[in-house]
């Protein structure tokens, strides 16, 4: 599965990514929203009234002329920057006077196509949720194509998992589950549809933070529609980053090896809940889903800690060192039981996203989630102690961080 065909996936036609449902919730306890019945034309998308058409002129002064010191992210659709607007008018302002904004200017040169933007348009330009970032507008104007949002002052999940650096400092336990329940709710309202939304590219680098390390879901140019009627799952092209798509969705890569017209992997919301899994792990364990720089063996991260979710003891060698003492043993194993369940081969063996949630908001809940025992205190921190000095899959645990390897990205 090593193998990499493009750096960034092109999307589908907005045809086949537009709303079919009449309304949709998840669990009653969400914002809801109403759509057309019908696929909607790319005019219908670009005149949405919940979002504002820029000009380039506009977001150039925004973003002081899209400066490198702007510069908030990079990716392969292109930049992020930041930029300033009037909070009433959205009129470019001076750097330090009204509110922030994240502009992304789309790279002509990259992978993210007009497709992929025109679907990211259709779709948060819909969809209201606090656990979705909100996009504020977009701009089309010759070659130019760019995309207005609220600023996460937080950045990335990302970031603060595996950066190093006195700017990000490690995640305690509490935030770790405050997080990845606020991004569950978020994957839980988009499968509340009607017809259910699927994610398609949940990771960590697309789950941005506030200034209270709330999570909202950013990056929509993957999403699309779920099966409707008596259909179990979509036929589509596989797309999402290697090592987060669920293996049922990934299985028609190889065969497109030997057959190019095999290319259709099967779709479904319970895809959005094995790469929930992952993503789960990498909060849970501090390490990334791919890492070549790790020692044989562990490059994997599923395919690593698989064997030691089951056990007790064991499942302290997945736990993030920096989180001792801040968890017990028993809500290690909860959560750890958690990651297993929605990494499960057989889809219908995965919990719904209703059902992650409802188990988070446990893990969550201060009140229940003490400390640990002195006993558990104890076990923790024997088992630490043996696994410093013993051999995982031939290779000595240590507590260093090199830095990981890009994610890899499949077509």
């Amino acid at each position: 599965m090593g193998a990499c065909w493009s750096n960034r996936i092109k999307a589908e036609s907005p045809s086949n990514t537009g709303f079919n449902s009449k309304s949709a919730s998840s669990s009653g306890k969400y914002s809801s929203f109403s759509m057309p019945l019908t696929p909607r034309s790319e005019d219908d998308i670009l005149s949405s009234p919940n979002i504002k058409s820029f000009s380039f002129g506009d977001l150039k002064t925004a973003t002081r002329n899209f400066r490198p010191d702007s510069v908030l992210g990079e990716g392969g659709f292109g930049s992020v920057f930041k930029g300033w607007v009037d909070e009433h008018t959205l009129i470019a302002t001076k750097p330090g006077t009204g509110i922030v904004i994240a502009v992304k200017r789309l790279n002509q040169e990259g992978f993210q196509g007009h497709k992929e933007w025109l679907t990211e348009i259709n779709y948060l330009g819909q969809l209201h949720h606090p656990n979705l970032v909100k996009l504020i507008g977009y701009c089309l104007e010759d070659e130019h194509r760019l995309l207005v949002y609220e600023f996460m002052p937080k950045g990335s999940m990302e970031n603060h998992l595996f950066r190093r650096g006195s700017h990000f400092q490690p995640l305690s336990w509490s935030l770790r589950m405050k997080i990845a329940l606020g991004a569950a709710r978020g994957l839980a309202f988009l499968h509340g549809a009607e017809t259910k939304v699927i994610y398609r590219d949940f990771k960590t680098s697309n789950i941005l933070l506030d200034s209270n390390y709330n999570a909202k879901l950013s990056d929509f140019g993957l999403a699309r529609d779920g099966p409707t009627g008596d259909k179990s799952h979509v036929s589509t092209r596989v797309m999402g980053t290697y090592g987060y798509a669920a293996p049922e969705y990934l299985a028609t890569v190889l065969l497109t090896i030997t057959c190019p017209f095999c290319w259709k992997g099967h779709l479904t919301a319970k895809s959005d809940v094995y790469s929930f899994g992952v993503v789960l792990l990498e909060i849970i364990s501090g390490r990334r889903a791919i890492d070549k720089n790790r020692p044989s063996g562990q490059h994997n991260l599923v395919e690593w800690a698989k064997p030691y979710l089951t056990n007790k003891r064991r499942v302290l060698n997945v736990m993030d060192a920096r989180l001792e003492g801040q968890y017990s043993l028993s809500w290690a194993q909860k959560a750890a039981n958690l990651a297993l369940q929605c990494l499960s081969v057989e889809p219908k063996y995965r919990p719904s996203m209703d059902e992650v949630v409802t188990t988070l908001e446990q893990l969550q809940d201060s009140k229940d989630n003490p400390k640990g025992t002195q006993k558990e205190h104890h076990v923790n921190s024997e088992v630490r102690k043996s696994c410093r000095s013993s051999l995982v899959d031939g290779s000595k645990v240590t507590a260093s961080y090199p830095r990981p390897s890009a994610s890899l990205l499949f077509t």
